[in-house]
């Protein structure tokens, strides 16, 4: 019988990937992912700087925990661990709410914690966002809403912010039952409502129709298919099915999922430059942009479907090759000798086109590193 510390292992572990080419530059590194974390590290030692309680910073430091796992750098769990003892106090008490689902995505990191170095004050810190997902607000059929503020609305960004660390959780500490049945209903909610016909799903869905930003007044859906929440819902879906028991009900519909999106990803994916547009599928509009983060996501989640038989054919492989260099060509080595990764989209809300194409293309913004790092860690090695 598999343990569970084992089943969490894996999960949390490298999915051996398809090796693809690396870039072309000739300073490029011989390993990027190693790269993009020392780089990261050299511009903030001390990772109490790296930023608050958040997800993008719990996203980078997800990604750095895979590089370790490969290469077993203390240095890189050291800085996971620093930065995370900077919330949880010596009885293992964390001093937040958890009103938003962005906030439980950093819970991933209490559970490595606890697994990597056993100290208990993790799992008790684990346990505060464990037993706030009860309580949790839903809309009727059972979608967590993307905040306590944000009354049944169900955003694409929030199920990779809640239901892996659920999902883990329940296999780690015996609460497999309640895990199974909330993520999976979760994923079949949330993909219920905001799906499209042309592969896609919507950024946002509103029970009441009542929110600021619109929205439609027969599918409750927002206007725009942004890119990066389409990727965290395609990174849940992987995340999820690689730990769901073979034989759990609900297997087949979030497989049915992956390959909705997957169309849709080869369907939209930029020829010129194998990336993925802000605004997915309006590549023709002037003011869109290729968008680093979510073509991460999208091709780590086209590399895992093929890689698990998930799907198959339709160019798929392909489309994969393509997202993967057109990535790597957002990342360079700069002159101090650091990396660098472009065209990342800052946090973004629900709005209309003007604002989505707006948003801010940064520079080594913690979206995009952590996306580059899990994508990388699947394909390069």
């Amino acid at each position: 019988m598999v343990s569970r510390r084992t089943l969490l292992t894996s999960t949390l572990g490298i999915t051996g990937g398809l090796l693809l080419p690396t870039a072309g530059a000739d300073a490029a590194p011989a390993d990027w992912s190693r790269a993009v974390v020392d780089s990261t590290i050299a511009r903030k030692p001390d990772p109490t700087t790296l930023g608050g309680w958040g997800y993008t910073q719990g996203l980078f430091l997800l990604g750095a925990y895979r590089v370790y796992q490969r290469v077993k750098e203390p240095s890189y769990l050291a800085y996971i661990k620093g930065w995370v003892d900077n919330f949880v106090d010596a009885d293992g008490h964390m001093s937040r709410t958890f009103d938003n689902l962005d906030a439980m995505q950093s819970g991933n990191l209490l559970l490595i914690l606890h697994q990597e170095t056993g100290d208990p004050r993790y799992r008790t810190a684990a346990d505060q966002i464990r037993a706030r997902i009860t309580t949790y607000p839903r809309t009727a059929d059972g979608g967590m809403w993307h905040a306590t503020g944000k009354t049944n609305e169900l955003w694409g960004d929030g199920v990779f912010m809640a239901q892996p660390f659920l999902l883990r959780y329940g296999i780690a500490y015996g609460d497999e039952s309640f895990a199974y049945e909330e993520v999976t209903r979760n994923l079949s909610v949330y993909f219920r409502h905001l799906k499209a016909a042309n592969g896609l799903i919507y950024h946002a869905y509103d029970a009441d129709g009542d929110a600021p930003w619109k929205p439609d007044p027969t599918t409750g859906t927002s206007a725009h298919f942004w890119a990066r929440a389409i990727g965290w819902t395609a990174m849940t879906h992987v995340e999820v099915l690689e730990l769901l028991p073979a034989k759990h009900p609900r297997r087949a519909e979030l497989i049915g999922n992956i390959g909705h999106l997957a169309k849709g990803f080869t369907r939209y994916q930029d020829p010129a430059t194998g990336r993925w547009f802000q605004v997915v599928d309006k590549a023709g509009d002037p003011g869109n942009w290729t968008e680093t983060s979510a073509s991460s996501m999208y091709t780590l989640m086209l590399h895992a479907a093929l890689e698990h038989g998930w799907i198959s054919g339709g160019g798929y492989s392909a489309a994969a090759r393509r997202g993967y260099q057109g990535v790597l060509k957002k990342v360079s080595v700069g002159s101090d000798g650091l990396t660098n990764i472009t065209d990342i989209s800052e946090g973004t809300n629900v709005g209309d086109l003007a604002y989505y194409l707006g948003r801010k293309r940064n520079t080594n913004d913690l979206h995009g590193l952590g996306a580059f790092l899990l994508m990388n860690e699947r394909l390069a090695h």
